[in-house]
């Protein structure tokens, strides 16, 4: 693959995400994902859980297309509680990491008042780029 991440020359590298992410490929575009199972259950309460399913709903996604959670390029997530967010920091990594592995895409996290389903506590919209 012939992604690349952008690190301008003297930027401290972030934590959990990439400034940017220059790719070449065909572009995939996941909607926003939500917490729920394919039944539109939701399994979890917590802003981690959500997390969690929501993460595997993208993967689950990002299959139907023959790409992997490595192709992921951009993330945009909305949280409805940046505090909770906040307090479940360290859970929500260590869930990325086993979802997601060891890969950080260009991420932005914005807190919103509500989101259209009203159980849900995140969403998150995801763009991967799979090599040709």
């Amino acid at each position: 693959m012939t992604n690349k991440i952008l690190l301008p020359p003297g930027w401290s590298r972030p934590h959990g995400y990439s400034n940017g992410v220059s790719a070449d490929g065909r572009m995939v575009f996941v909607a926003g994902q939500i917490g729920w199972d394919e039944t539109h259950h939701f399994p979890a309460g917590s802003i981690a859980g959500q997390v969690e399913q929501t993460l595997k709903n993208t993967v689950a996604v990002l299959a139907e297309a023959e790409a992997e959670p490595q192709h992921i390029v951009r993330m945009t997530w909305y949280i409805t509680s940046r505090t909770e967010y906040i307090n479940e920091i360290k859970e929500i990594g260590s869930i990325w990491r086993e979802v997601i592995g060891k890969h950080y895409p260009a991420m932005a996290v914005v807190e919103v008042s509500a989101l259209i389903e009203s159980t849900a506590k995140v969403e998150i919209e995801t763009t991967a780029v799979v090599p040709r």
